[in-house]
Protein backbone atom coordinates (compact mmCIF):
# COMPACT_ATOMS: atom_id res chain seq x y z
CA UNK A 1 0.00 0.00 0.00
CA UNK A 2 1.73 2.86 -1.08
CA UNK A 3 0.55 7.11 -0.16
CA UNK A 4 -0.33 7.64 -3.57
CA UNK A 5 -2.62 4.93 -3.57
CA UNK A 6 -4.45 6.81 -0.43
CA UNK A 7 -4.66 10.30 -2.31
CA UNK A 8 -5.97 8.89 -5.39
CA UNK A 9 -8.78 6.72 -2.90
CA UNK A 10 -9.83 9.72 -0.80
CA UNK A 11 -9.73 12.19 -4.24
CA UNK A 12 -12.13 9.36 -6.33
CA UNK A 13 -14.30 8.90 -2.81
CA UNK A 14 -14.44 13.00 -2.96
CA UNK A 15 -15.65 13.77 -6.34
CA UNK A 16 -17.69 10.47 -7.38
CA UNK A 17 -16.21 10.18 -10.44
CA UNK A 18 -13.01 8.75 -11.95
CA UNK A 19 -12.51 10.71 -14.63
CA UNK A 20 -12.85 14.22 -13.14
CA UNK A 21 -10.63 12.39 -10.13
CA UNK A 22 -8.03 11.67 -12.97
CA UNK A 23 -8.05 15.38 -14.08
CA UNK A 24 -7.56 16.67 -10.57
CA UNK A 25 -4.58 14.28 -10.11
CA UNK A 26 -2.90 15.24 -13.32
CA UNK A 27 -3.03 11.16 -13.86
CA UNK A 28 -4.23 9.53 -16.79
CA UNK A 29 -7.80 7.56 -16.30
CA UNK A 30 -6.88 4.28 -16.94
CA UNK A 31 -3.63 4.53 -13.81
CA UNK A 32 -6.31 5.80 -11.63
CA UNK A 33 -8.41 2.63 -11.94
CA UNK A 34 -5.56 0.61 -11.78
CA UNK A 35 -4.37 2.14 -8.74
CA UNK A 36 -7.66 1.92 -7.07
CA UNK A 37 -8.25 -2.04 -8.38
CA UNK A 38 -4.65 -2.92 -7.03
CA UNK A 39 -5.48 -1.28 -3.29
CA UNK A 40 -8.89 -3.04 -3.26
CA UNK A 41 -7.66 -6.41 -4.34
CA UNK A 42 -4.73 -5.95 -1.25
CA UNK A 43 -8.02 -5.37 1.31
CA UNK A 44 -9.51 -7.81 -0.29
CA UNK A 45 -12.65 -6.01 -0.70
CA UNK A 46 -14.42 -3.69 -3.47
CA UNK A 47 -14.32 0.39 -1.90
CA UNK A 48 -16.96 1.59 -4.35
CA UNK A 49 -20.01 0.89 -5.71
CA UNK A 50 -20.03 1.50 -9.34
CA UNK A 51 -21.99 3.47 -12.05
CA UNK A 52 -20.01 4.02 -15.01
CA UNK A 53 -17.77 6.71 -14.56
CA UNK A 54 -19.61 7.69 -11.82
CA UNK A 55 -18.86 6.25 -8.00
CA UNK A 56 -19.76 5.74 -4.05
CA UNK A 57 -18.25 4.60 -1.22
CA UNK A 58 -19.77 1.35 -0.35
CA UNK A 59 -19.77 0.64 3.22
CA UNK A 60 -16.37 -0.83 3.22
CA UNK A 61 -15.27 2.30 1.31
CA UNK A 62 -17.00 4.10 4.25
CA UNK A 63 -14.89 2.37 7.09
CA UNK A 64 -11.86 3.09 5.27
CA UNK A 65 -11.74 6.61 4.22
CA UNK A 66 -12.05 7.68 8.04
CA UNK A 67 -9.23 5.88 8.87
CA UNK A 68 -7.27 7.00 5.97
CA UNK A 69 -8.33 10.35 6.48
CA UNK A 70 -6.91 10.19 9.99
CA UNK A 71 -3.87 8.99 9.17
CA UNK A 72 -2.79 11.69 6.41
CA UNK A 73 -3.64 14.18 8.80
CA UNK A 74 -1.66 12.23 11.68
CA UNK A 75 1.41 11.86 8.88
CA UNK A 76 1.18 15.69 7.58
CA UNK A 77 1.36 17.07 11.11
CA UNK A 78 4.65 14.84 11.42
CA UNK A 79 5.83 16.67 8.22
CA UNK A 80 5.57 19.44 9.79
CA UNK A 81 6.53 19.28 12.94
CA UNK A 82 10.13 17.77 11.44
CA UNK A 83 10.31 21.13 9.04
CA UNK A 84 9.75 22.92 12.33
CA UNK A 85 12.77 21.29 13.57
CA UNK A 86 14.77 21.11 10.84
CA UNK A 87 13.90 24.70 10.29
CA UNK A 88 12.79 26.53 12.85
CA UNK A 89 12.47 29.67 11.03
CA UNK A 90 8.91 29.17 10.00
CA UNK A 91 5.77 28.52 11.94
CA UNK A 92 2.70 30.61 14.10
CA UNK A 93 3.42 32.19 17.33
CA UNK A 94 0.28 32.76 19.78
CA UNK A 95 -0.01 35.57 21.48
CA UNK A 96 -2.14 37.66 24.31
CA UNK A 97 -1.74 41.29 24.99
CA UNK A 98 -3.41 43.83 26.85
CA UNK A 99 -5.56 46.04 25.13
CA UNK A 100 -3.48 49.45 25.36
CA UNK A 101 -0.52 47.69 24.89
CA UNK A 102 -2.44 47.47 21.32
CA UNK A 103 -1.75 50.78 20.16
CA UNK A 104 2.10 50.93 19.77
CA UNK A 105 4.48 48.19 21.70
CA UNK A 106 2.73 44.68 20.38
CA UNK A 107 2.96 46.30 16.66
CA UNK A 108 6.37 47.66 17.47
CA UNK A 109 7.35 44.07 18.69
CA UNK A 110 6.29 42.27 16.12
CA UNK A 111 7.49 43.94 12.98
CA UNK A 112 11.17 44.25 14.65
CA UNK A 113 10.84 40.26 14.85
CA UNK A 114 9.43 40.08 11.18
CA UNK A 115 12.19 41.97 10.05
CA UNK A 116 14.38 39.26 11.19
CA UNK A 117 11.82 36.16 10.88
CA UNK A 118 9.26 36.85 8.04
CA UNK A 119 8.16 33.53 7.60
CA UNK A 120 6.82 33.09 11.30
CA UNK A 121 3.58 34.40 11.70
CA UNK A 122 1.08 35.04 14.57
CA UNK A 123 -2.51 34.39 16.19
CA UNK A 124 -3.34 37.35 18.25
CA UNK A 125 -5.52 37.75 21.17
CA UNK A 126 -6.67 40.96 22.95
CA UNK A 127 -8.18 41.74 25.93
CA UNK A 128 -8.32 42.10 30.13
CA UNK A 129 -5.66 40.83 32.12
CA UNK A 130 -7.73 38.03 33.34
CA UNK A 131 -9.13 37.01 29.39
CA UNK A 132 -5.40 37.15 28.46
CA UNK A 133 -4.57 35.09 31.62
CA UNK A 134 -7.22 32.75 30.85
CA UNK A 135 -5.97 31.95 27.23
CA UNK A 136 -2.29 31.43 28.66
CA UNK A 137 -3.94 28.87 31.12
CA UNK A 138 -5.85 26.69 28.49
CA UNK A 139 -3.16 26.43 26.21
CA UNK A 140 -4.78 28.72 23.70
CA UNK A 141 -1.69 31.18 23.48
CA UNK A 142 2.00 30.30 23.54
CA UNK A 143 2.90 33.83 25.48
CA UNK A 144 1.06 36.88 26.94
CA UNK A 145 2.65 40.14 27.33
CA UNK A 146 1.13 41.73 30.65
CA UNK A 147 1.35 43.79 33.50
CA UNK A 148 2.23 43.49 36.33
CA UNK A 149 3.94 40.31 37.40
CA UNK A 150 1.51 37.58 38.17
CA UNK A 151 2.61 33.86 40.07
CA UNK A 152 0.32 31.66 38.55
CA UNK A 153 0.92 28.12 38.94
CA UNK A 154 3.52 26.76 36.76
CA UNK A 155 4.04 30.49 35.13
CA UNK A 156 7.33 31.72 33.84
CA UNK A 157 7.32 35.86 34.03
CA UNK A 158 9.94 37.62 31.90
CA UNK A 159 10.53 41.71 32.52
CA UNK A 160 10.82 43.51 29.24
CA UNK A 161 10.81 47.07 29.68
CA UNK A 162 9.45 49.56 32.92
CA UNK A 163 7.44 52.27 32.46
CA UNK A 164 6.52 55.61 34.00
CA UNK A 165 3.50 56.49 35.57
CA UNK A 166 2.28 59.83 35.35
CA UNK A 167 -0.38 61.67 37.52
CA UNK A 168 -2.74 62.97 34.62
CA UNK A 169 -4.76 66.21 35.02
CA UNK A 170 -7.38 67.85 33.12
CA UNK A 171 -6.47 70.41 31.29
CA UNK A 172 -7.12 73.82 33.60
CA UNK A 173 -6.90 71.64 36.32
CA UNK A 174 -4.91 73.80 39.32
CA UNK A 175 -1.67 71.63 38.57
CA UNK A 176 -2.21 71.66 35.31
CA UNK A 177 0.63 74.25 34.69
CA UNK A 178 3.05 72.00 36.93
CA UNK A 179 5.68 69.88 35.65
CA UNK A 180 6.14 67.62 37.88
CA UNK A 181 4.25 66.73 41.72
CA UNK A 182 4.18 64.64 44.99
CA UNK A 183 2.25 62.06 44.70
CA UNK A 184 -0.09 63.84 47.91
CA UNK A 185 -0.92 66.46 45.89
CA UNK A 186 -3.55 64.06 44.37
CA UNK A 187 -4.85 62.88 47.81
CA UNK A 188 -7.93 65.43 48.23
CA UNK A 189 -8.33 64.69 44.07
CA UNK A 190 -11.52 62.95 42.82
CA UNK A 191 -9.61 59.65 41.49
CA UNK A 192 -10.41 57.89 38.04
CA UNK A 193 -9.41 54.50 39.33
CA UNK A 194 -9.61 50.85 37.93
CA UNK A 195 -11.97 47.96 38.60
CA UNK A 196 -10.22 44.49 39.51
CA UNK A 197 -10.16 42.87 36.29
CA UNK A 198 -7.60 45.26 34.58
CA UNK A 199 -4.26 44.06 35.87
CA UNK A 200 -2.92 47.70 36.39
CA UNK A 201 -5.27 47.76 39.77
CA UNK A 202 -3.01 46.28 41.98
CA UNK A 203 -0.24 48.38 40.57
CA UNK A 204 -2.32 50.91 42.16
CA UNK A 205 -3.56 49.51 45.12
CA UNK A 206 0.82 48.88 45.76
CA UNK A 207 1.67 52.11 45.05
CA UNK A 208 -0.97 53.99 47.31
CA UNK A 209 -0.36 52.00 50.22
CA UNK A 210 3.39 52.25 49.89
CA UNK A 211 1.87 56.11 50.74
CA UNK A 212 -0.22 55.74 53.30
CA UNK A 213 -3.36 57.01 52.04
CA UNK A 214 -6.20 55.71 49.31
CA UNK A 215 -7.19 58.01 46.65
CA UNK A 216 -10.60 59.61 46.74
CA UNK A 217 -12.12 57.10 43.92
CA UNK A 218 -14.93 59.15 41.54
CA UNK A 219 -15.02 55.99 39.22
CA UNK A 220 -13.50 53.14 38.46
CA UNK A 221 -12.78 52.24 34.83
CA UNK A 222 -12.25 49.13 33.32
CA UNK A 223 -9.30 49.95 31.12
CA UNK A 224 -6.93 52.50 30.90
CA UNK A 225 -7.99 54.33 28.01
CA UNK A 226 -11.58 54.59 29.80
CA UNK A 227 -9.65 56.17 32.65
CA UNK A 228 -7.69 58.59 30.14
CA UNK A 229 -11.35 59.80 28.90
CA UNK A 230 -12.77 60.26 32.15
CA UNK A 231 -9.69 62.80 32.86
CA UNK A 232 -10.01 64.24 29.26
CA UNK A 233 -13.43 64.93 30.02
CA UNK A 234 -12.69 66.64 33.58
CA UNK A 235 -14.33 64.12 35.92
CA UNK A 236 -11.14 63.56 38.09
CA UNK A 237 -7.39 62.70 37.82
CA UNK A 238 -5.37 59.78 37.42
CA UNK A 239 -2.36 57.88 37.40
CA UNK A 240 -1.63 56.32 33.54
CA UNK A 241 1.47 54.85 31.56
CA UNK A 242 2.64 57.18 29.06
CA UNK A 243 1.38 55.08 26.35
CA UNK A 244 0.30 55.31 22.68
CA UNK A 245 -3.14 56.41 23.05
CA UNK A 246 -3.88 57.33 26.42
CA UNK A 247 -2.65 60.99 25.96
CA UNK A 248 -5.69 62.48 24.70
CA UNK A 249 -6.88 65.91 24.00
CA UNK A 250 -7.64 68.15 27.38
CA UNK A 251 -5.02 66.40 29.37
CA UNK A 252 -1.75 67.06 31.24
CA UNK A 253 0.74 64.83 32.25
CA UNK A 254 2.74 65.65 35.45
CA UNK A 255 6.01 63.22 36.41
CA UNK A 256 5.49 61.80 39.85
CA UNK A 257 9.14 63.31 42.17
CA UNK A 258 8.16 60.59 44.75
CA UNK A 259 7.42 58.00 45.34
CA UNK A 260 8.55 56.11 42.20
CA UNK A 261 5.74 55.25 40.41
CA UNK A 262 5.99 52.68 37.50
CA UNK A 263 5.22 49.24 35.69
CA UNK A 264 6.74 46.46 34.28
CA UNK A 265 5.48 44.79 31.33
CA UNK A 266 6.45 41.24 30.99
CA UNK A 267 6.53 38.12 28.84
CA UNK A 268 4.62 35.07 30.62
CA UNK A 269 4.22 31.60 29.23
CA UNK A 270 4.20 28.11 30.93
CA UNK A 271 6.81 26.58 31.97
CA UNK A 272 6.36 22.69 31.14
CA UNK A 273 4.41 23.45 28.16
CA UNK A 274 6.01 22.33 24.72
CA UNK A 275 7.11 25.66 22.81
CA UNK A 276 7.21 25.51 19.00
CA UNK A 277 10.68 26.54 17.56
CA UNK A 278 8.62 29.13 16.17
CA UNK A 279 7.62 30.25 19.52
CA UNK A 280 11.38 30.19 21.20
CA UNK A 281 12.72 31.75 18.45
CA UNK A 282 10.29 34.90 19.85
CA UNK A 283 10.81 34.15 23.58
CA UNK A 284 15.16 34.76 23.06
CA UNK A 285 14.39 37.69 20.69
CA UNK A 286 12.36 39.60 23.30
CA UNK A 287 14.77 38.77 25.97
CA UNK A 288 17.91 39.83 24.02
CA UNK A 289 15.90 42.76 22.29
CA UNK A 290 14.24 44.20 25.28
CA UNK A 291 17.93 43.27 27.12
CA UNK A 292 19.22 45.72 23.91
CA UNK A 293 16.63 48.77 24.28
CA UNK A 294 17.83 48.89 28.40
CA UNK A 295 20.92 49.04 27.52
CA UNK A 296 20.68 51.39 24.67
CA UNK A 297 18.58 53.96 26.42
Amino acid sequence: MEWNQLEYFLTVARLQHVTRAAEELSITQPALSHSIGKLEEELGVSLFERSGRNVQLNRYGKVFAKRVEAAIMEIRKGKQEIEELTNPEIGTVSLSFLHTLGNEFIPTLISSFRKRYPNIHFELYQGSNTFIIQKLEKGASDFCITSPKFDGNGMVWLPLISEDLYVVVPKGHKLSNRREVDLHAITEEPFIGLNTSCGFRSIYDDIFQSVGFHPKVAFEAEDLSTAAGFVSAGLGVSLLPSTAGLRMDGTSWLTVKKPICSCTIGLAWKDKRYLSPAAKLFKDFCSNHFCYVSTED
